[in-house]
């Protein structure tokens, strides 16, 4: 048996037998809690600190959700207010937090590596989630993704799944990657423009496409990325409606691939841009489960780190 997780920075080399665990346990949850709607204790006494040096409704408001619903007392930390923002040091801000006899920081930080880094600074018992760094990773996102499909595609070995967008900046795309890489996936397939792809050496299990009416075709599961509308002007890419007609998920391309394929997205939507609102909002889209899905894995990850 895998040994129980102090920290999740990353799903990069965790051992299958963990994710699986992990995914199971989430839906242990869900049914213990009634899908939300029963509070459970095995967390009670414990305390949750939401780190957020980035902007985040969704991520920040499922690990709240999710932390209260297993009876620990959350903590919301207000960087407009903290000393941060006056220049302490992030290790100074962590040993602060430290001696307030915290239990768990979730973070999110743009640098790539600041969980790790916290990870490798705390002087205390705390353990370290990341809710997002730079680049790198999203785990508690690639598990929910991963849960996603497995509730309606558990045939892992049979599948093929194709991330469609930005993934050379898309830390969702490489937790996403990695969980499905170690569960046994098939055939992974990424797709986009030129300028927002990975070195094909990054991935070598993966199939690269540059056309997406190539790359849907006959795919059980398609994962939209959002793209940063700021990099259009950064970066050599076409205007918005010369993305969407190439890279735009709409009918005609959903048609082209595998019956039933489920449609995914780590929000927030850009309509019209991504993908076409009645592909958003059609009977495929599996986007507002991922959403219910991402509070109970991240219940299952509290859980693996704290629960006595």
């Amino acid at each position: 048996m895998s040994p129980r997780l102090r920290h999740l920075t990353t799903l990069e080399n965790l051992p299958r037998e963990t994710i699986e665990r992990l995914l199971d346990r989430a839906e242990a949850l869900r049914d213990a809690c009634a899908h939300g709607t029963r509070k459970l204790d095995v967390l009670a006494g414990r305390t949750v600190l939401n780190l957020f040096f980035e902007p985040s409704t969704r991520t920040r408001t499922s690990f709240e959700l999710a932390a209260r619903r297993l009876g620990a007392d959350v903590i919301n930390f207000d960087l407009g207010f903290s000393s941060t923002s006056k220049g302490e040091e992030l290790f100074d801000t962590l040993h602060t937090l430290e001696a307030m006899h915290l239990d768990a920081i979730v973070v999110r930080h743009k640098l790539s590596g600041t969980p790790d880094e916290l990870v490798r600074h705390a002087m205390s018992g705390v353990s370290v989630i990341n809710a997002g760094d730079g680049n790198r990773a999203h785990p508690t996102q690639g598990l929910l993704d991963v849960l996603t499909i497995r509730q309606h595609r558990p045939d892992f070995d049979n599948l093929t799944v194709l991330i469609c967008g930005d993934i050379k900046h898309s830390r969702v795309a490489r937790s996403d990657i990695h969980a499905l890489h170690t569960l046994g996936i098939r055939q992974i397939r990424l797709c986009g423009p030129a300028a927002l792809m990975p070195a094909a050496e990054e991935f070598p299990h993966c199939r690269l496409f540059d056309d997406f009416d190539a790359a849907i075709e006959g795919v059980d599961a398609v994962i939209m990325l959002r793209l940063q509308k700021e990099r259009m002007v950064a970066i050599d890419l076409p205007d918005e409606a010369a993305y969407f007609a190439r890279y735009g998920l709409d009918q005609r391309r959903l048609a082209r691939a595998g019956k039933g394929c489920l449609v995914m997205h780590p929000g927030p939507i850009n309509r019209g841009i991504e993908i076409a609102p009645d592909v958003a909002d059609g009977a495929q889209s599996r986007i507002l489960e991922q959403v219910g899905n991402g509070v109970f894995v991240r219940m299952a990850v509290l859980n693996e780190v704290l629960a006595r």
